[in-house]
């Protein structure tokens, strides 16, 4: 099998951000698309998409990790989780804070009966787990959540999916919220909503975390796979049903088939992928958007 990767970094606001912004953003996803890639070539899909989550929490200018935004009560809590196909196991953390990369704390839940922790003994296991203290405000967000306390300025998560050499399936996402949200939130990060992966496709998604939990986007995308039907199509069909509810989010998908795809409600999501076939990756429209990165021969 052919190793192939994906990655979003949630939505960028048009309104609120800048040329930049944009530029830099691309950048960065570029980068780190080919350090992901290079990373799978060598290791297995789910080390892989935790690698390139983590990188993607270590960009200030995406809500995971460092870029998180911060709640009402002034903390950054932060949700990731992973999902391994090939073992059909799913772990995360849901709010937990000071550290530095929660999905590499979702990782280690892997190989525990207890997968998904909350809050306070979230942290205690990364502390025991050896993680630690890091503090992920940053001087742009003090002063963003001091100069509006209502509105979010950035919506999304980041993510990745990834299939290795062997056609094992992967899918990681992390988030730092929706911003300025009431303390104990859950977003759908660290929920098969969210993130959902099997032996027959992998997808993570970004967006409005209460909107992707009603449709239990993920889960449903890869249950229809599984069903027979075509990763565009799966994902064409539960978008559907998200925009009856009026619904915000984003997808990235892969198949086991090696079918790569990635579509949205709004034509703001940022994503790259890693696809030695590019001539052949559906592009599911022909909207606004600012960044398709293909990087390969």
């Amino acid at each position: 099998m052919e190793p192939k990767i994906i990655i979003h970094g949630g939505f960028f606001s048009e309104s609120s951000g800048t040329e930049e912004i944009k530029k830099a953003k691309q950048k960065a996803l570029t980068g780190i698309i080919e350090k992901a890639h290079q990373y799978l070539l060598s290791h297995s899909a789910i080390e892989s998409v935790a690698y390139a989550v983590s990188l993607l929490e270590d960009c200030d200018l995406f809500n995971a990790g460092i870029g998180s935004q911060i709640q009402s009560d002034g903390k950054i809590r932060l949700s990731a989780s992973l999902m391994d196909g090939e073992r059909q196991t799913f772990s995360g953390v849901i709010n937990i804070e000071e550290v530095k990369n929660p999905v590499y704390v979702a990782q280690k839940l892997l190989d525990f009966e207890d997968k998904v922790l909350s809050g306070a003994e979230a942290q205690d296991f990364a502390r025991k787990m050896g993680f630690g203290y890091f503090n992920p405000e940053t001087r742009q967000r003090k002063e963003e959540y001091i100069q509006k306390l209502e509105e979010s300025v950035r919506k999304g998560t980041v993510g990745c999916v990834a299939i290795d050499r062997e056609g094992r399936l992967a899918a990681a996402t992390s988030t730092g919220g929706k911003g300025f949200e009431m303390p104990g939130r859950v977003s759908d990060s660290a929920t098969v909503a969210g993130n959902f992966a099997n032996g027959h496709a992998a997808v993570s998604c970004t967006g409005v975390g209460e909107d992707i939990v009603n449709v239990a986007l993920a889960a449903k995308i890869v249950t229809r796979v599984t069903d027979g039907l075509p990763l565009r199509d799966a994902c064409e069909r539960s978008m559907s049903e998200l925009k009856a509810i009026d619904g915000f989010a984003g997808v990235i998908g892969i198949s086991a088939s090696g079918e790569v795809y990635h579509t949205d409600s709004h034509p703001y999501m940022v994503w790259a992928c890693f696809d030695q076939k590019p001539d052949v990756f559906p592009i599911s429209r022909t909207g606004k958007m600012w960044l398709q990165t293909f990087i390969g021969d």
